[in-house]
């Protein structure tokens, strides 16, 4: 994978809902639709936000509090509104997010029970969820509120706790729309709070019997070359910190598995689009977009293992079995031993919360 990034030179295709292959000409009508989730982050989701809607490509941004009982949804509204400020978390990153955007910036706070009847093509809205729907439930809330506007040609499921290079928006809709059967794409992820190492390009590889996931070119210097068609063709899935799709797509796959709650839902959509056989759609790459990510702030879920929470540790043994069964079922006796091997392993480190949390997914109880 050594060789020289170099600029993207696909052409546009133009999809049947009237994309005019302009990002920035004469027709202003947005065609990327952005969902960011919010749970228990608002300072994270506002310094998004700053950093997003200074980008020049027109866009509709829905923000969804996902049941955070924290007044996440009145901070972000005051945030707004011009009575709260925005603070950049890293002042190496500060460049992405101020100076603060003009207030007050005109936001339509919605219901979920409300979308059904709502037409309206906001610029900016916020889905208030009283209940936590988890990463796909809240993705799809955003998602379905988006997909009624028939100018979306595709979508962009963003974290809230990363911040977007000015370009990263119009990059990633560019490839989106380069080709007919284009269904996912990632971007370049970098770490926030180490912004000279990559994340992830794009997305990872899965490897079937370990249900672990590799970071495609994780923790390299940002600086490293690399071919952008080697890594679309390495990626079993997208990173849903910064996950690409178009409408086709979700049309034909459907949206987000909900029964995950956490983790596996890119994997499984991923697995459920593989099933089309010759249909099925490419995965891509914008490697013109960048964001940064701070990587697993709310829930406890870094990449190292040592210091996983056993929120994430549940979550992640549940939805590995969830998957396995669903799409490898020869394979699910294998996963749950595994699971058992995991629990004892967390023992041995001296993390007797985490044994639990996986000895509760592994048999099947709540949290």
């Amino acid at each position: 994978m050594m060789a020289s990034n170099r600029p993207e030179t696909t052409r546009i295709a133009r999809p049947a809902h009237h994309w005019t292959g302009e990002l920035y000409g004469p027709d202003p009508t947005p065609r990327l639709g952005v969902v960011i989730v919010n749970y228990k982050g608002a300072d994270d989701t506002i310094e998004c936000l700053e950093s997003l809607l200074r980008c020049p490509l027109p866009m509709r941004v829905v923000v969804v509090e996902n049941g955070s009982g924290d007044g996440s949804a009145e901070r972000i509204a005051a945030w707004a509104a011009g009575t709260l400020p925005a603070t950049a978390a890293d002042p190496a990153l500060a460049a992405l997010s101020t100076p603060p955007l003009a207030k007050p910036l005109p936001m339509r706070q919605l219901e979920p029970q409300a979308l059904a009847s709502d037409t309206a093509r906001d610029r900016l809205t916020l889905i208030v969820s009283p209940d936590n729907l988890g990463f796909a439930g809240g993705n799809n809330l955003g998602l379905r509120h988006l997909l009624a506007d028939p100018d979306m040609a595709a979508f962009w499921l963003l974290n809230n706790d990363t911040v977007a290079t000015r370009d990263a928006p119009a990059a990633l809709l560019r490839r989106l729309l380069a080709g007919e059967r284009m269904g996912m794409c990632g971007t370049i992820v970098r770490h926030y709070w180490a912004p000279n190492r990559v994340q992830a390009l794009g997305g990872f590889s899965f490897n079937l019997f370990t249900g672990g996931a590799t970071a495609l070119g994780g923790d390299a210097p940002a600086t490293r070359n690399f071919d952008p068609a080697t890594i679309a063709d390495a990626t079993d899935f997208v990173l849903g910190a910064s996950l690409g799709v178009t409408r086709a797509f979700l049309e034909e796959v459907g949206p987000m598995a909900e029964e995950y709650f956490l983790y596996f839902e890119e994997i499984d959509w991923s697995a459920r689009n593989r099933k089309l056989g010759d249909r099925r759609f490419e995965i891509g790459f914008a490697h013109g977009a960048t964001i940064f990510h701070k990587a697993g702030r709310a829930i406890g879920s870094p990449s190292a293992r040592s210091v996983r929470s056993a929120f994430s540790d549940y979550w992640l043994t549940r939805s590995r079995l969830r998957y396995i069964w669903r799409h490898h079922r020869s394979l699910w006796p294998w996963h749950w031993l595994l699971g058992w091997a995991v629990a004892g392993w967390r023992l041995l480190r001296r993390k007797p919360g985490n044994a639990r949390a996986i000895i509760r997914a592994t048999l099947g109880r709540p949290a």
